[in-house]
């Protein structure tokens, strides 16, 4: 993992990480299977009406990558269920593909015994490295462009089982966020949730003095492009959760100003806590065929993961969960080939069955 990566992850952690951490484990790498059939790799730009007008001038154009199945072409009367994959904080779409080593791992579950499906990778990183998949003026209607443009346009353009029972979502860290965020509110899109090591999951306390003062003494965007991942993992979190539209240039609020915490602030901040919000989405996440969620045993979000789960328990809505060996990124792409697409397999509807 990068060092940007890292260190932003626990910037958005709900818990700080001071202790000594134990060296990382290697990183698990599904082996290449013999035999296994090429997927097709699309490499789009899908425009999404959500994102116009946004404040930061993020561009509505979207770099999205689409892997379909290897008899996609040759069975031009077949349709698919689609999982859409939602990537991480300060990392793309592209960057994603590379940590979870996409086509392999892709071709890799089909050859093992993984239904075909069509796979969506869409970009969604922004000025400050990461949109939150939050609707916000400053950054974008980034949950619209996921729930709403992005199905619409590959139900339009490829042979989808346009139904939200062939539907599923997916996600990684902050994508594991936003799968847990979209999937509270857009139950009539998606049928099955797989959430990846979460972060944000709960309120936090406001960001070191320090780092804010930095913040507060950019001028323009392309001053803050320059400031430490910490610092830009505190704007993305405010430009998607306490945007203001009369605040330039960034067009947001801060948790801290002049030094004093901002109650106001921080109380929008912990309203985008996914476990201060989920209580009011109950009777959605009833209407979910089937959820589950994995963390590494050496992840600083295992808790707040854990917290998520028992919320579930607790309203009896089904749902798995597996604290596996490895830390928050060193089995990724062997939990998407062998675990995450696996699971949509047996929970989506394929051609009218299971």
């Amino acid at each position: 993992m990068k060092i940007s990566a890292l260190a932003a992850l626990l910037l958005l952690s709900a818990t700080p990480v001071y202790a000594q951490q134990p060296a990382p484990p290697p990183t698990v790498v599904p082996p290449v299977v013999a035999g296994a059939a090429p997927v097709i790799v699309e490499k789009i730009k899908v425009h999404s009406p959500a994102l116009e007008g946004n404040l930061e001038g993020e561009s509505a154009d979207r770099d999205v990558i689409v892997y379909l199945p290897p008899d996609y072409k040759s069975h031009p009367e077949k349709r698919y269920p689609v999982v859409y994959a939602l990537h991480g904080y300060s990392i793309s779409n592209e960057m994603w593909s590379n940590e979870i080593k996409t086509p392999q791992t892709i071709e890799g579950a089909f050859a093992t015994g993984t239904k075909g499906m069509i796979v969506v990778l869409p970009n969604s990183r922004t000025l400050h490295n990461g949109s939150m998949y939050s609707n916000s003026p400053t950054v974008g209607n980034f949950e619209g462009f996921i729930a709403h443009d992005l199905v619409a346009y590959i139900d339009a353009h490829y042979r989808t089982i346009a139904n939200r029972t062939s539907r599923g979502l997916a996600g990684h860290s902050m994508g594991g966020y936003g799968t847990t965020r979209i999937g509270m509110k857009y139950p009539e899109v998606f049928s099955a949730l797989y959430i990846m090591s979460p972060c944000c999951m709960s309120a936090r306390e406001a960001p070191p003095t320090e780092a804010l003062k930095a913040i507060e003494a950019v001028k323009t965007p392309e001053d803050a492009t320059k400031l430490g991942w910490g610092e830009r993992a505190t704007l993305a979190a405010a430009a998607a959760w306490s945007p203001n539209p009369k605040n330039p240039p960034l067009y947001l609020d801060l948790p801290v100003k002049n030094g004093q915490p901002q109650p106001d602030v921080l109380a929008k901040w912990a309203a985008n806590a996914p476990l201060a919000m989920i209580d009011q989405y109950i009777s959605n996440l009833r209407q979910y065929h089937a959820i589950s969620m994995d963390v590494g045993d050496q992840d600083g979000l295992k808790t707040d993961t854990a917290k998520l789960h028992e919320t579930l328990d607790t309203y009896g809505i089904a749902n798995g969960f597996e604290i596996y060996s490895g830390n928050h990124v060193s089995n990724v792409a062997d939990r998407f080939q062998n675990h995450v697409l696996p699971f949509f397999g047996k929970n989506l509807v394929f051609d009218g069955k299971k």
